[in-house]
């Protein structure tokens, strides 16, 4: 974190000591800001924390909204194989091309970049993951990264994405449209995104359609730290290029599981257009105060059942809980807390490493502290975002 997490003044007893330990500083006093060239820049450990690839996705966020170059190093340090793959070496390319910024180290494979940017510019952009090599690279992810600076480029932008959308370690199309965007819209988020082709794993190929609305104020602060009733649950059975009694069998077992609540489910299953073939599930819960998404893939040899068993665990480990935010609808909103106009608070079912490493990268950028407490195995988040406005 740069400090001892213990001194911060923002935090509370009871933390969970596992991640207190895994803790590693991803920006020092003696390397945060160097003087490169006459700019400053910030460099940022890509290997700490979670050492993922959203550490390199945040960042790039941010360089392009503050205007401050960013130099990653050990990028994705904690995965196998490490360094760049597509769809973050699309990233890369993505927020490189909406700023006509800079980049080097832009390759397959590469552990470090140095990105540049310019001004974010609105327009008409088509990314493809699979350009660099056929891939079934997240959508989403490149989506994530791109997305806010187009909120504040001052004119409407339309974009189209390809590749995967239904694919494991990211969050599904229906996720960021039904879950994510649906919050972020009332922060004064407008997005609008169709999903005409789906991609799943290995083959990709899915096409993703956005609208993204100019931002014409700060964002508004969120504030949701009860989830309120039950109010609904959709269940989404699909298959693509593979028989229909598959999604059938998925969507039967996820209404036997959920017989039991108040409520019932409203369930539908489908064939869908794909380049390649593959099963989903997502369960949708609706809250009177907020929205959570579960989702599981099938793949060769597993049992539509056992697709339909995880999406249902998902759901029920959330249920039985009392935080607000499911743990990825957690670490995917806290930048746009830190970027709105008064105070945010939520609460969450679990705090994570990447929650911890995502607000770590984001402290490392902006005049912000979040207060991170932990009561009885769950989370409460709190920060005063700056009112961001571009130029600010």
């Amino acid at each position: 974190w740069g400090r001892e997490f213990e001194g911060n003044p923002f935090y509370k007893r009871g933390f969970p000591q596992n991640l207190v330990r895994k803790r590693y500083p991803l920006l020092t006093e003696a390397d945060r800001i160097t003087q490169k060239g006459g700019k400053k820049i910030i460099e940022i450990d890509g290997g700490a924390g979670e050492g993922g690839g959203q550490i390199l996705r945040t960042a790039l966020t941010l360089s392009s909204l503050t205007g401050t170059p960013v130099r990653v190093y050990n990028i994705r340090a904690g995965r196998k194989p490490p360094g760049l793959r597509p769809q973050h070496l699309m990233c890369v390319n993505a927020i490189s091309s909406i700023t006509h910024g800079r980049s080097t180290g832009t390759e397959l494979g590469s552990m470090e970049i140095i990105f540049t940017p310019g001004r974010v510019r609105p327009g008409r952009y088509t990314f493809d993951v699979a350009s660099s090599r056929a891939s079934a690279g997240s959508v989403g992810l490149i989506l994530q990264t791109i997305l806010i600076p187009l909120c504040f480029a001052g004119r409407a932008s339309e974009v189209t994405i390809k590749g995967g959308t239904h694919v494991e370690w990211s969050p599904s199309v229906d996720y960021i449209n039904e879950v994510y965007l649906r919050l972020l819209k009332d922060s004064g988020i407008d997005v609008r995104i169709d999903n005409p082709v789906k991609g799943f794993y290995p083959v990709g190929g899915g096409v993703v359609e956005i609208g993204v609305s100019p931002c014409t104020e700060p964002l508004r602060p969120i504030e949701i730290q009860e989830r309120g009733r039950l109010k609904g649950i959709t269940v989404l059975s699909m298959t693509a290029n593979l028989p229909l009694s598959i999604a059938q069998r998925q969507f039967t077992r996820v209404v036997d599981r959920l017989s039991y609540l108040p409520i019932t489910p409203e369930s539908r299953y489908m064939e869908v257009p794909s380049p390649g073939r593959g099963t989903f599930v997502f369960i949708l819960a609706e809250f009177e105060n907020i929205r959570a998404g579960f989702s599981a893939l099938g793949a060769p040899g597993k049992r539509a059942e056992n697709v339909a068993d995880e999406a249902v665990d998902g759901f029920l480990a959330y249920y039985q809980k009392k935080g607000a935010f499911d743990p990825h609808l957690a670490d995917q909103v806290v930048l746009c807390m830190a970027l709105s106009r008064g105070e945010s608070t939520f609460t969450t079912t679990e705090i994570t490493s990447h929650l911890l490493t995502n607000i770590s990268v984001i402290e490392g950028f902006l005049p912000v502290r979040f207060m991170v407490e932990e009561v009885d195995g769950e989370g409460r988040i709190q920060v005063r975002g700056i009112g961001y406005e571009p130029g600010c």
